[in-house]
């Protein structure tokens, strides 16, 4: 049975994508947001994204709170839509700020971390580096269904070089690649069960060190990029310089120093634009 269900899935998943990838990026992506803003709601996520916001933000009337569920899962569907139009979108509908910071790492003859969040098109970060000439190497979590797994890595074809699965053996590509002087890029905002507690929007929350190990470990470039959706399929990209790396003599306090630096950029990202990111994610614990 479970085989038959993603059979299934895969089948949905893959007229829905032929689909998107018929429609002009700006109808695709239109279609996606109509589509997510009807049934996203009715889903067990929507309790999930209600539940965050709230806990997130107290001072916000129940309204504004949906008003950013609506606009988030616009935005969902709108990344959705425009799957497989990311090399198109990445060269024609981006304005890049801060593109010398790509040159930098791609130039300084070293390793380097992209980081960022689930923010407007998070998936452009890595097409937009990519179009600018840096070799990068996606970390990403694989998808549970197999088949579906393979459209993912379809639709990322233009966002990496290679791509880098999660998990055990995905550390250890990631160790080689930095060895090698390569560039890694990752999503750092999601929960991670054996994570390290640290502070976001108030509470403690699960955080992969695994960003900040790499970075001490190799004293590489830790740079952070963000998506923001303008309007419709437009979009500004920003690539700040290298965070400031802590210096206490002491790894553990130097990694948990870096981690809070960088929740703490993800968090002022999603205050300034709270319905472009991922909330129905279990980003806390219970």
């Amino acid at each position: 049975m479970k085989r038959f269900r993603q059979r299934l899935e895969y089948f949905a998943a893959r007229a829905i994508w032929g689909l998107f990838g018929l429609l002009p990026v700006d109808a695709a992506s239109a279609l996606g947001g109509w589509l997510a803003r009807t049934a996203g709601p009715l889903l067990r996520a929507n309790r999930i994204a209600r539940r965050n916001l709230t806990r997130a933000f107290p001072d916000k009337s129940a309204a504004e709170i949906e008003s950013i569920m609506r606009g988030m899962w616009d935005n969902i569907g709108r990344v959705a839509g425009e799957f497989p139009h990311l090399e198109q979108i990445s060269t024609e509908r981006v304005e890049l700020i801060g593109g010398e910071n790509i040159d930098l790492l791609r130039d300084d003859g070293q390793a380097g971390i992209f980081i960022s969040g689930h923010v407007g098109n998070w998936e452009l970060n890595g097409a937009v580096a990519v179009a600018r000439g840096l070799p990068l190497h996606l970390v990403y979590r694989a998808a549970n269904n197999p088949w579906v797994e393979d459209l993912y890595r379809k639709g990322r074809k233009s966002a990496a070089v290679a791509l880098i699965q999660k998990g055990s053996e995905g550390a250890r590509q990631a160790l080689i690649v930095l060895k090698k002087g390569g560039h890694l890029g990752m999503l750092v905002d999601q929960k991670m069960n054996d994570g390290v507690p640290i502070p976001f929007f108030g509470r403690d929350a699960m955080t992969a060190p695994a960003m900040a190990q790499f970075t001490t470990k190799f004293k590489c470039p830790l740079v952070p990029a963000r998506v923001e959706r303008l309007n419709g399929v437009n979009f500004r990209v920003t690539i700040y310089p290298p965070m400031e790396f802590p210096h206490t003599g002491d790894p553990h306090d130097d990694n948990r120093l870096l981690l809070i630096r960088i929740n703490a950029q993800l968090e002022e990202w999603v205050r300034e634009r709270p319905d472009q990111w991922l909330w129905v994610h279990r980003r806390w614990p219970e």
